[in-house]
């Protein structure tokens, strides 16, 4: 008779059933997670939480208490070594249950059994980071702002000074051109007159000599 027989018995008998949560703690263990039925997860809790709390105190006796349960010697090295220490602030609660879909066939609902300490997405020991705000900045940002902006006005500064050389410079080579076309153009405009003036000059000779011979 079952009278009084609380916990789950899986459908299984003793000694298949403590081999079956043996086998399972070793692997949790070893992998610090692994998938399995819910069903299963809970029974496991129950089962790895104590020996877990006993590898804090590393003794032979606590050894040897351990290792009758999960019989391997890895997963006792492993217990008493990384995890220990890990978990060595945590008063108790040393898994986690996280449900997932039912599986496929007999519809079984699955989930993960995990090490609390071995997720690092739920750890709250995680350095904040600091929030900008856009009103009341600190002294050192008004300082670097001051700093960008005299920056700013040198470059600008020096910018504008170079295209005003540049200009000036082009505008006197343009200046300089234009004067020594003129000149060429003067020169040119008083040849054409005085070659005229000799012109008439040797016309008007002629029609006076003209004259006198009549």
């Amino acid at each position: 008779m079952r009278h009084g027989k609380k916990f789950n018995h899986l459908g299984r008998k003793a000694a298949h059933r403590k081999a079956m949560l043996a086998n399972m703690a070793c692997s949790l263990i070893e992998h610090k997670r692994i998938t399995t039925t819910l069903a299963k997860a809970k029974a496991l809790r129950l089962y790895v939480e104590p020996l877990i709390t006993k590898s804090k105190n590393d003794t032979t006796h606590s050894r040897r208490t351990v290792f009758s349960y999960l019989k391997q010697k890895e997963a006792i090295t492993e217990l008493f070594g990384d995890i220990a220490t890990k978990v060595a602030d945590r008063p108790g609660g040393y898994t986690r249950i996280l449900k997932l879909s039912n599986r496929l066939g007999d519809n079984a609902q699955m989930a993960f059994i995990e090490l609390v300490d071995y997720n690092e997405t739920y750890t709250t020991d995680k350095p904040k980071k600091k929030k900008a705000r856009r009103s009341g900045g600190s002294k050192t940002t008004e300082a670097t702002v001051v700093a960008e902006t005299a920056v700013e006005e040198e470059v600008s500064t020096e910018v504008i000074e170079d295209v005003i050389e540049v200009a000036t410079e082009n505008v006197t080579e343009k200046v300089v051109e234009t004067a020594e076309v003129v000149e060429e153009t003067v020169a040119e405009v008083t040849e054409k007159k005085d070659t005229t003036e000799e012109i008439n000059e040797e016309e008007s000779n002629d029609s006076s000599e003209e004259e006198k011979s009549e």
